[in-house]
């Protein structure tokens, strides 16, 4: 009995003889200053944060040794940072550890609290982020085909040096845009594309030939024809027109 006591008790002290310095490596207790995280390599397309911001974040995790980096830790603490859509962390023996991090690259504002990416992701505006992007509005689900709307309806407008400042959708699928000069445009939902383009060639000749009022409104919900709203340059009263075009 006394004996196997004995080994037991020897047994076990040779394990901890192996598994606590094996620990005391990895939780960084010793063997820091022994193998030094000495080269911190980061990589990516950097526009909103900087590679001093990744690094300074990196840096309280890395002053225990080699072992002790824990890199899924690095990795949350990275994707905290503002703009951070995605994180690589990678240790490379003996003495460096690698850092691969991915933006988001923020193509409108999504409502009044989100940015939509321009790959199709939501994601929430970053704390005290002042831009000036087009605002879009409707389903989160339809993100993607409002994306594609705005790509279609934008290069409408740019040789009258307009912009496309917001688009929206809504839950039944009718379309509304605002241009840059203030004109609110009333799409709708049958063939919208269609009606955006036909409206935007006809756009410079209403302008010509309308120089002392101001077009405001455009309700392109017509089979043939839009329905135009204008504002006196004068006395700044509205009139309602109705532009009846044939197939064009």
């Amino acid at each position: 009995m006394i004996k196997t006591l004995f080994r037991l008790t020897a047994w076990t002290l040779a394990i901890a003889l192996v598994v606590l310095p094996v620990a005391a490596v990895l939780n960084g207790w010793i063997g820091g200053e022994r193998w030094p995280m000495r080269h911190l390599r980061v990589s990516g397309e950097f526009h909103l944060i900087s590679d001093q911001q990744v690094r300074e974040t990196v840096l309280p995790s890395v002053g225990k040794g080699y072992f002790a980096v824990d890199l899924e830790q690095v990795r949350k603490n990275i994707a905290a940072l503002a703009w951070v859509k995605q994180v690589d962390v990678r240790k490379r023996w003996p003495d460096r550890l690698e850092v691969a991090v991915a933006e988001y690259k923020p193509l409108a504002r999504w409502g009044e609290k989100n940015l939509l990416a321009e790959n199709g992701e939501i994601f929430a505006i970053p704390k005290n982020a002042i831009f000036k992007l087009p605002l879009f509005e409707g389903p989160d689900a339809n993100a993607r085909e409002i994306m594609s709307f705005y790509s279609y309806a934008k290069p409408l407008f740019l040789a009258m040096g307009l912009q496309v400042q917001s688009i929206r959708m809504s839950a039944r699928g009718s379309w509304s845009l605002k241009l840059s000069d203030g004109l609110e445009i009333q799409v709708g939902r049958g063939e919208p594309q269609q009606r955006l383009a036909r409206f935007a060639r006809l756009m410079p000749q209403i302008k010509n030939d309308e120089i002392n009022r101001q077009l405001i409104r455009a309700d392109l919900r017509y089979t043939n024809g839009f329905a135009l709203s204008w504002k006196q340059a004068a006395n700044k009263s509205e009139a309602e027109n109705k532009l009846q075009q044939g197939n064009t």
